[in-house]
């Protein structure tokens, strides 16, 4: 392995580090009859896994560390394995014209099919889910190869998503059997950072009008999840659109769900036009913890990534200087970089947020760095709306 540069050094986490980054709390995992260890991996269908993969190493930082498609035998598809600190994202895409992968993706576009989740007793899970009334989509089964053994099964959410559940704690190989180990081959500069992000920090999901809460109680229910949070009316709306919002999360905080339905609005939402653009209900954005965000979006920035402006107004309130109080850094680096910030009672956060990273206006990328703070930005919520907003009249869709 090439030797770490003082900055990835500087990115790398100890274990207290990621506790706050992603919100860890104390948790007993014997009590919990769907015990949950945390995202194993976020699975995507692309129009172009080549070039998908390409990407994601070259402009967001990430290391590709296992393959699979014709050459290893998976004749109709080819998938790729990247990974950041501890977040893996997996990009699959159509080899063959009957491929199903294909007729996905003309139906949705790019967007994550599976949340899948990494649990200590797969059929103790779906044991649970069935009595409890899911829908079991792959009963648990074991793969196979010389480096050990992966139990997995999968269960239904909203729209066409799902979770797969996987148990790897028997196997030593790279992501799972069928996959062979693969390194990054993208040519990189001298300097090209090696980690921009460390985990996943949250997933977002849209769902129609009205059924936030029968999937809020699907989470609390199926997955054994808490509530964490509740955004309705004035929080989360602007002149123009609205939207309601409630988080649901493991009992370890591990993995958090925030979950959104449009609302009643003078215009149409990011949710409208999300659920219109991905033909139903899905994963909105992915939100990835750093531990240096400055660092992270001038780097991102210098690989061609866009972000959600943020008028210089907001920097300039009197109020938000009052409200945030002391951060680790200046005001004026926010402010020139277009990051946002704010403070609850446990302490406060960084974030940024991208445009979409597709054709169509609907998955896309949160930046955060936390600092105590539990919260998701509930004072930024007006203008990252507006943000939104102003996208959206630009393509048409307000």
């Amino acid at each position: 392995m090439e030797s770490l540069t003082a900055d990835e050094l500087r990115a790398e986490l100890t274990v207290e580090q990621l506790r706050e980054l992603v919100g860890l709390v104390e948790y007993d995992a014997s009590t919990d009859p769907f015990p949950v260890t945390g995202m194993d991996a976020i699975c995507f269908v692309v129009g172009n896994a080549t070039q998908t993969a390409a990407y994601y190493q070259l402009a967001l930082g990430m290391e590709l560390e296992a393959y699979r498609g014709p050459e290893t035998g998976l004749r109709d598809a080819k998938v790729f394995v990247l990974r950041s600190g501890s977040a893996r994202f997996v990009f699959a895409g159509g080899v063959s014209p009957d491929s199903p992968l294909l007729e996905h993706h003309r139906k949705h576009g790019d967007g994550v099919v599976d949340l899948a989740l990494e649990v200590p007793d797969v059929d103790r899970c779906i044991d649970h889910a069935r009595a409890v009334g899911a829908t079991i989509l792959d009963e648990p089964y074991d793969i196979t190869d010389e480096h050990g053994t992966v139990r997995m099964a999968a269960i239904a959410t909203y729209g066409e998503t799902r979770h797969t559940l996987v148990d790897r704690s028997r196997y030593d190989g790279p992501y799972l059997p069928g996959f062979v180990a693969r390194t990054s081959t993208v040519a990189r500069g001298e300097g090209h950072p090696r980690r921009l992000f460390q985990a996943v920090d949250h997933c977002v999901g849209n769902v129609e009008l009205g059924r936030m809460d029968e999937w809020v109680e699907f989470y609390n229910k199926v997955l054994g999840f808490t509530n964490m949070a509740e955004f309705i009316g004035d929080d989360i709306a602007t002149d123009y659109s609205a939207l309601m919002s409630k988080v649901v999360a493991s009992g370890n905080h591990r993995v958090k769900f925030p979950l959104n339905e449009p609302a009643v609005g003078k215009k149409r939402s990011q949710i409208d036009e999300y659920l219109d653009f991905y033909a139903g209900a899905g994963c909105q954005h992915i939100a990835l913890a750093t531990s240096d965000i400055l660092r992270t979006v001038d780097l991102l920035r210098d690989n061609g990534v866009e972000f959600l402006d943020t008028p210089d107004s907001y920097y300039d309130d009197p109020e938000l200087r009052e409200r945030i109080g002391h951060v680790r850094v200046p005001v004026e680096e926010l402010k020139k970089r277009k990051i946002l910030v704010d403070r609850d009672e446990d302490g406060y956060l960084l974030q940024i947020f991208t445009k979409p990273l597709g054709d169509r206006p609907t998955i896309f990328f949160e930046f955060i760095e936390r600092h105590g703070s539990l919260g998701f930005g509930k004072g930024n919520f007006k203008a990252l709306f507006e943000a939104i907003e102003r996208e959206q009249d630009l393509r048409g869709n307000l």
